[in-house]
């Protein structure tokens, strides 16, 4: 899950136009409580290619590639609501009826909610790396997930990822070739030049380098499928950001204190005041009775 600070910038302007309110369309759609098969010809009305934003922020992506295919039909899951509703207003600002967003974890979505072989694209683009390591159990990109993706999948059906983390980007690259024919893209995305999400953007703004690739699904059977699965490692690698303190072994004294290489602090007695003698004071009442 992105984090998304009220009143940030969605950067550059979105693709498309706003057009007159009476043209807006519906855009959000509910996934329930309960969790069951997500029905896609009730939520679009229609048969066609289907592309999912697993984890889709304010929406960017989809709303350029909803714009420019308009005989693919598109859904975004997103479980920060600022950026969801962000996301929402600038589709349905625009009239779009083949991109609809859901509130919602989006690895539940895949996994449970998804019917088989339903999906025709699933994009991934820059999940929480989480340098703190008691968190890493959180990261998107799994072994299950991975597994999860390539069932939802129509056949020859793609995996689009992306990142700026070069650990999560040498992660990806060793497990998901055993589902996917994992091909990397060099430069940025023909459709988007200047990037396709707002956090690509910041990142290139800030040189990052931006790490691409499209992976086409394998023809494997849900035995091989699970056997190739238990044979990937789990993403508990270092995210290598420099300076996290969080990254150290847990109970490990921080840089400023008492950490190896930096000067041991002194730790001084507390100040203590003058000793008072007597009764304690108390300031004379003003004339006039008590104060209301």
């Amino acid at each position: 899950m992105r984090k998304f600070r009220r009143g940030a910038p969605s950067g550059p302007p979105f693709p498309g136009v706003v057009l007159p309110r009476e043209q807006w369309s519906r855009t959000r759609v509910g996934l329930g409580r309960e969790v069951r098969p997500f029905d896609w010809l009730a939520t679009f009305g229609r048969e066609a290619p289907r592309v999912v934003d697993l984890g889709c922020g304010n929406g960017r992506y989809l709303v350029g590639s909803a714009l420019a295919r308009r005989d693919h039909d598109h859904f975004g899951v997103e479980l920060v609501p600022p950026a969801l509703r962000l996301g929402s207003l600038r589709a349905g600002q625009r009239g779009l009826t083949n991109l609809k967003f859901a509130w919602g974890d989006a690895n539940e979505f895949i996994a449970q909610r998804c019917p088989r072989g339903s999906i025709h694209e699933a994009h991934l683009y820059h999940p929480q790396p989480y340098y703190d390591r008691s968190k890493r159990d959180r990261r998107q990109l799994t072994p299950q997930t991975l597994a999860a993706i390539h069932r939802a999948l129509a056949p020859g059906g793609l995996f689009v990822f992306q990142t700026d983390n070069p650990a999560y980007w040498s992660y990806a690259c060793e497990v998901a070739p055993a589902l996917f024919e994992w091909r990397v893209v060099e430069g940025p995305w023909p459709d988007a030049p200047d990037g396709r999400t707002l956090r690509e953007i910041v990142a290139r703004s800030k040189g990052l380098a931006i790490y691409r690739a499209v992976g086409v699904r394998l023809e494997l059977d849900d035995e091989e499928v699970a056997r190739r699965g238990a044979a990937m490692p789990t993403p508990d690698f270092d995210a290598n950001k420099p300076g996290y303190g969080a990254e150290e072994e847990p109970g490990a004294p921080s840089a400023g204190e008492d950490a190896p290489g930096a000067s041991p602090s002194k730790k001084l007695p507390p100040k203590k005041g003058p000793l008072r003698k007597g009764p304690p004071r108390f300031k004379r009442r003003r004339r006039g009775g008590p104060r209301a």
